[in-house]
């Protein structure tokens, strides 16, 4: 089997199946392949089940072969973050208070949509227990490491869908994100992922989370990811969030950047940012200059939210708590169950203090994308640290959101956000740059990523692929 197949783009694959110059059960066991090799040192799967993505690959194959292809995606192999409810395959969340034992019939609207366009399902990827925090381990399934260097965390929530991206297991992902789920482990693991405008994507059950909550791609390129947005956005019954829109955001990429009004904030004008990244990020503006934009060095003017945004979530985590017992909170992350039980004494005020802010935040935002088209910001003001833990090593605070004060806004606001690779630290790992536009306004922000993504491509691979002696670990399945 030639392995560079699981090196190819979602596009390169769909381009191929139609010429029938590569086989989706190529491409397929390519993927599984990486798995085999790779998955023992990142830890990106927690289920794998080769069986079911070989049925699936044979019959786009066939589809193929007949000329009935169901789509771009027909025969494309995606991970699926283990929060979506998977027909057939259990969704454990990390969590050991969900019993894999009981029947599992539904599919998730994300996870239908890509049945109904013949995507090949790879796997069920890892998350902390419930998706609760910014990096990814959980008591099920351990720590998920960062596949530019496996002592540091891949990020999180969407932790294990980062990891799997860049060493071709699979080329697409789902994630989800209530805080920079998608954003977080795009930055620290150097892929592209975007957070639609909230309720874009039908999401179903409804989160914890409540509106804080967004699914979204995760992919090798913004054109991968535009290939996943024209499947996920098809209304679904089960959560009438917005009507579709009819956008196709592979189509939209073409657009022109000139002209465009950019904002550039290095810091909020309240974050410590690491100089490294402070000045590939700051480069990464200069590049959208040359690209005709005019980008102006503005900060939003908003103060720092973390506070009210720490009372929505943690509410959140207390509400996905509410019907575990105090013998199961025994067996969770003991993080999760400190913080949700914090939040269940929050005065019900205070929560809707926290709203307000919220209602402020979005209306502040909508008043600066009158002027300005796109906000550019660092995704993550530090690069990612060491694996296991919630917060760096000496850092002043205790819960993840203090190291992530570009991406949780956004989710109070409902923004459409994306992060692309824009450079590396001097120790080899990516730093990110985030992309924010108007509410609604998701194909300008997979515009201005793609064509940054095309003046400034990053072309490095993840060293654990170079690494002699990984073709000889044992897979775990779950």
């Amino acid at each position: 089997m030639d392995t560079d197949v699981a090196d190819m783009t979602a596009a390169e694959m769909a381009a191929m199946f139609r010429h029938r110059l590569l086989s989706p059960v190529e491409a397929a066991e390519a993927a599984l392949d990486r798995i085999r090799r790779y998955n023992p040192a990142v830890n990106a799967f927690c289920l794998v089940d080769e069986e079911t993505t070989l049925k699936a690959a044979r019959a786009a194959e066939e589809r193929h072969l007949r000329g009935e292809s169901l789509g771009e995606l027909d025969g494309v192999p995606v991970a699926i973050k283990d929060v979506f409810l998977t027909r057939e395959w259990p969704t454990l969340k990390g969590s050991r208070t969900i019993t894999p034992h009981q029947p599992w019939r539904t599919d998730a609207p994300a996870v239908a949509a890509l049945r109904r366009h013949g995507a090949v399902p790879v796997g069920k990827t890892t998350t902390p227990e419930f998706g609760w925090k910014g990096v990814t381990d959980n008591p099920v399934d351990g720590i998920t490491r960062n596949p530019w260097d496996i002592s540091r965390t891949a990020g999180g929530s969407s932790g294990g869908s980062a990891a799997a991206i860049p060493l071709g297991m699979g080329v697409l992902a789902l994630g989800t994100d209530a805080g920079g789920s998608i954003r977080i482990p795009a930055g620290f693991s150097g892929l592209f992922g975007h957070k639609p405008t909230h309720g874009r994507i039908p999401m179903w059950p409804g989160s914890p989370f409540g509106v804080l909550a967004h699914p979204g791609p995760m992919t090798k390129t913004v054109e991968d990811a535009a290939l996943l947005m024209n499947v996920l956005t098809e209304p679904d019954r089960r959560d009438p969030s917005l009507p579709p829109d009819h956008t196709d955001y592979v189509q939209a990429l073409g657009g022109r950047i000139a002209g465009l009004h950019i904002a550039f904030s290095a810091d909020f004008g309240f974050v410590d940012v690491d100089p490294e990244i402070a000045d590939a990020v700051a480069e990464a503006a200069r590049v959208f200059e040359s690209l005709g934009a005019t980008v102006e060095a503005v900060d939003p003017g908003f103060p720092n939210p973390e506070e009210s945004f720490e009372r929505l979530f943690f509410g959140g985590a207390a509400n996905a708590l509410r019907d575990i017992d105090t013998d199961q909170r025994r067996l969770m992350d003991a993080g999760l169950v400190e913080s949700a039980e914090a939040a269940a004494k929050m005065p019900l005020l205070e929560y809707l203090a926290a709203q307000n802010v919220r209602n402020e935040l979005l209306e502040q935002m909508s008043r600066f994308h009158e002027r300005f088209d796109l906000l550019l910001t660092p995704t993550l003001p530090i690069a990612a640290f060491e694996a296991g833990r919630e917060v760096p090593p000496g850092w002043p605070k205790r819960r993840w959101p203090s190291w992530t004060p570009f991406t949780f806004p956004f989710n109070m606001t409902g923004q459409p956000a994306s992060s692309v690779p824009c450079g590396f630290t001097s120790e080899g790992l990516p730093i990110g740059l985030q992309l924010v536009g108007a509410r609604h306004q998701d194909a300008l922000v997979l515009r201005a990523a793609h064509a940054f993504e095309q003046a400034q491509p990053i072309s490095r691979r993840p060293p654990l692929l170079d690494t002699p002696g990984t073709d000889d670990r044992e897979t775990i399945y779950a």
